[in-house]
């Protein structure tokens, strides 16, 4: 049978406010990907989303961003290959320690918006993550953008990772992700969007912005988790999946 990961953006409220429907959709998924403060997030929500996901056997992953509270981690910054690879580092060792105190294996590092997207495309950038990666050790899987230069980096780093896919986002002829600028770039049909996903793990193939058809590596999928209709598409994803006999299973694990 072919299993797959259905991963979600979490743990991104601040404070008083609320991002997502965390409470909701962690039941649904296989991995969570936790903001770590910098881009979402403070100590009591990290370590609240913690709990959530041990409280439902999902695997836990660190969501490094820049330094960019007020826009989201969604803005390009120019930093250092030093100060990315420092940031990173902190950011893991964040969320590392909240599941230290309660028991459970961080198992992933996901980079979050705009590091993401650089990564994406700047092999330096991907460099100095995966390294950061490695030395912090616990064999922590590098989820990478499909065909792209974090791929590579993970490779050379000589890393654990998996190429990721993204159900709710247009993509480009060159296998990137549309800019949230551009009209059309988030998608918001659920049952358009499972319907996607099924065709991206099955055909291993997406659909681009302008209707041709590129080749991609699916072995995990992400909702993001502040896209209005993220619970509707992950139910309807996993419902989509399940009635395929593709089954929902963490990577890794």
């Amino acid at each position: 049978m072919v299993s797959i990961d259905l991963n979600c953006d979490m743990g991104e409220g601040f404070g008083v406010y609320s991002l997502g429907s965390d409470d909701l959709v962690m039941p649904y998924i296989t991995s969570a990907n936790i903001a770590c403060g910098f881009h979402a997030s403070d100590p009591s929500t990290m370590l609240k989303t913690v709990k959530l996901a041990a409280r439902h056997g999902v695997a836990i992953g660190a969501h490094p961003s820049y330094p960019d509270l007020v826009g989201f981690g969604r803005r390009a910054m120019d930093a250092t290959l030093d100060e990315i690879s420092a940031d990173v580092t902190y950011q893991i060792g964040a969320l590392s320690a909240f599941c230290h105190r309660e028991g459970v294996r961080l198992h992933h590092v996901k980079a979050h918006g705009a590091l993401y997207n650089k990564a994406a495309e700047s092999h330096p950038v991907a460099a100095a993550i995966a390294q950061a990666i490695k030395m912090a050790g616990d064999e922590l899987v590098m989820v990478c953008l499909s065909n792209s230069e974090m791929v590579s980096a993970a490779q050379e780093a000589g890393i654990p990772y998996v190429e990721e896919v993204f159900a709710d986002r247009a993509y480009t002829r060159d296998g990137k992700l549309v800019p949230r600028s551009r009209a059309g770039a988030v998608l918001h049909d659920p049952a358009l969007v499972a319907q996607r996903v099924l065709e991206m793990v099955t055909r291993k193939s997406v659909a681009t912005i302008d209707g041709a058809a590129i080749p991609l590596t699916a072995e995990t999928i992400c909702v993001h988790g502040d896209t209005p209709e993220s619970f509707e598409m992950i139910k309807a994803i996993r419902c989509k999946l399940e009635a395929n006999n593709v089954m929902l299973k963490a990577f890794g694990r």
